[in-house]
Order: C-alpha cells, then structure tokens, then sequence
C-alpha cells in the first residue's frame, strides 16, 4: 500500500491548493529570471542586429546608446575611404515619445540607409522593408500599427509599410525605422509655426544689432540652422582579411573619432546603460530563489508535523521506518515537482504577456528545477528526522 498515494487522495483539495500556491511562487521565480536574461537580450540586440564590425562615433564618446554621439553625415564618405573598409553607411537612433495609435507611446526611431545600407529592420514578420527614400515606415508590433496605416510624425504622413516583433531598444521600447533623411527630419525639423516664430525672434535680434532690412532678408536663411546634417555613427563592414584593429586605430587617428567593435560596443552596453539594472534584477531573482526555498521547506515541514498521530499510530502497529521514510519523502517530491510543473507551465502560458521580453534559458532553468528540488528533499529530511523521533505512545495522547 503507498501510504503517500492514499492521503493525497484523502486531502486532494487541499493538496492541489497547496501546489498551486507554491507554484504561482515558482512562476515568479522563473519570471524573474527571464526578465533578468531578457533585459541583457534586449540590449544587445540592436547591436548584434546590425552586423557592424566597428561602430564609428563622435571622438571620446560612448555612443550611440550609451551616450550622444554626433558627426556630420558625410563622415561616412570619409570612413568608407579608409584602407580596408568594405562598406560605411551613416546611423541614427533616439527616443521619442509621441501619440501613435490614438495614445501616447515612448518608443525608438532608427534611421539608416535603405539602399543596401546596415542597420535595416530586423525580426520582421510581416510587408517588407524600406524601399523608397521618403515617407515609409517600419514599426514593431507593439506600436499597435497595421500594414498600410499611415502614421503622422513631424510635419509628414509615414505609411506602414513593414512589422517587425520583438525589435526592441536597450529599455524594452518599440522600434520604428525610417530611411535616414526621413530620420533626421523628424528629429531636426520644427512645424512651420515654430519657424515663423524662431524667424521673427531672429529678426527682431538683428534689427536691435543695428542690421538695416536688406541685411536682415539676407542673414535670416543663415541662422538657426536645423542640425539635420548629423548623424549617430557610422557602421562599417571590412574587407576580407583586414585587420579590424588597424582600421580602427586608422579612423582615430585621422578622422579624429572613435571607433569600437561591436564586441567592445556590446561591453559597452552592458557596463553602462544596462549595469545598475543587471544587478538590481539578479539581487531580487536571487532572494526570490531563497524565499522559494524556505516556503516550499515550511511546508513540507508543517505537513509532515500534522501526521505526527498517525506516524505514531504507524509505528504502534509496527510499521517500519521505512514506510515513514517514504511516506514523507513522496509527498515532499510530488509537491516540489507538481508545483514547479504548475509554475512552469503558466510561465509558458503568459509568456507573450508581459511588457518586457522574456528569456527563458533551458540551462538557467534547470538550474532553478534542481535547486528547488535539492531544497525538498532536504526539507523532507528535517520532517523525517522529527518523524523518526516521534514517540508511539502519542497516537495515545501521550
């Protein structure tokens, strides 16, 4: 007879409870590690996307992401000059938060070159890319868009034209691409009433300089340029052969920028923007990890202090230690393993839900199922030492 079989029965309701309850505790655990795993995924993406050798910059700077970079737009013309450079195409990225699908949305604009150029849409599950230079656009999905709706940024109309899923920034936040000029439009140009404005402050500031109105009609063009000759960086493939530490020391030292591989911009990353963030998750996936642990062992022991009569009345009739064993043993196994089931599969379930990607890594996974189960076995442990040292004579009140 398995003695563990039959009280599960007998209590089945309250043992399924119990199993759901741990293993709500579970998920979490396993949330939280796919948060901490997907945080990394996300930053790095839109780096490893690209496929850049080296990522060109602003002289000193961290950037793009980590920090504002900002070169002229014909330094990639200057770049793909360089000795061993196979291809240089210009870069641009910044945040922006604007209404698009009839509500306010923070999310990344990409602008990059849509003839042949790195940098294009990757993760795209539906339409195509960019193929015309102007007014088309490439959302993720989490934009809300459709294929063919037209979208309103700046003083112009974008149609969609392609989606893409899970093209995210280092922050979790959606990316639309545009081709470049479209980019640096959206980000440079104002509406035509805060020209008219700008323009009549800059009128007025030359007729108090003492300008006569000829002089004024002919400075006014020349002031408040609008920047949009500026890029992020430039991504560069090499040439077969070519030694990428050379070419880079090449673009310091006579472009006078920066330039870092993508491993250097993915270490970048991680040591900069995504740090604090890494280690704020990991600390928290870790103490949930331990308060796992604990709960999932005070259970096992308060289930194992509620049979103490009936041990002893198992032990008044003769029943050996072994029985004992197994009957603790059991259960704390079905529950350690019902409830990490259970947990599992609803992380699964919800898996598309959340806000933020979730990584759930097959190692990192089985690491957490033998912890736990590591840590009921040695739970069950603590209650069949109590169990074994449970007197007989208490089945009779003793």
């Amino acid at each position: 007879m398995d003695l563990a079989v039959k009280d599960v029965r007998h209590h089945l309701g309250k043992f399924f409870a119990t199993i759901a309850g741990v293993g709500l505790l579970v998920a979490i655990v396993l949330i939280m590690n796919g948060i901490f795993q997907g945080n990394i995924a996300d930053g790095v993406w839109l780096i490893e996307n690209t496929r850049a050798d080296l990522w060109v910059v602003e002289r000193g700077r961290g950037g793009p992401f980590n920090e504002s970079s900002r070169i002229p737009t014909d330094s990639f013309r200057s770049v793909a000059a360089t000795p061993g450079v196979a291809q240089a195409s210009p870069f641009i990225s910044y945040a922006v938060q604007r209404e698009i699908g009839g509500r306010e949305q923070q999310f990344t604009i990409i602008g990059y070159d849509p003839f042949g150029g790195l940098g294009e849409p990757g993760r795209l599950i539906a339409g195509r890319p960019i193929r015309h230079a102007h007014y088309e656009l490439v959302a993720d999905l989490k934009l809300g868009l459709a294929l063919g709706q037209r979208v309103r940024l700046g003083v112009h109309d974008y149609t969609v034209v392609g989606l893409t899923k899970g093209a995210v920034d280092s922050g979790g936040n959606p990316l639309a691409y545009l081709s470049l000029p479209d980019a640096q439009e959206v980000l440079y140009q104002q509406d035509n009433r805060a020209l008219e404005s700008q323009r009549a402050g800059d009128r007025q500031r030359l007729a108090r300089a003492g300008y006569a109105p000829a002089e004024v009609n002919r400075l006014l063009p020349l002031l408040g340029g609008s920047g949009g000759g500026t890029i992020n960086a430039v991504l560069v493939t090499l040439e077969p052969g070519a030694d990428r530490d050379a070419v880079a020391r090449h673009i310091e030292r006579w472009l006078y920028l920066s330039a870092y591989t993508t491993e250097q911009e993915r270490v970048l990353m991680l040591e900069g923007r995504l740090k604090k963030m890494t280690a704020i998750l990991g600390v928290f996936r870790i103490l949930l990890l331990v308060v796992a642990i604990v709960i999932i062992a005070l259970l096992i022991y308060v289930l194992t202090m509620e049979k103490v009569r009936a041990i002893a009345t198992l032990k008044i009739i003769g029943a050996g230690n072994s029985v004992i064993v197994r009957l603790i043993l059991e259960q704390a196994l079905v529950l350690t393993l019902g409830s990490f089931a259970f947990g599992y599969a609803l992380t699964i379930a919800t898996q598309d839900k959340f806000p933020r990607n979730l990584v759930l890594l097959p190692e990192e996974t089985l690491i957490t199922f033998i912890i736990m189960l590591v840590g009921g076995v040695l739970a069950s442990l603590m209650g069949i030492w109590h169990a074994l040292r449970t007197p007989p004579s208490l089945a009779l009140g003793g």
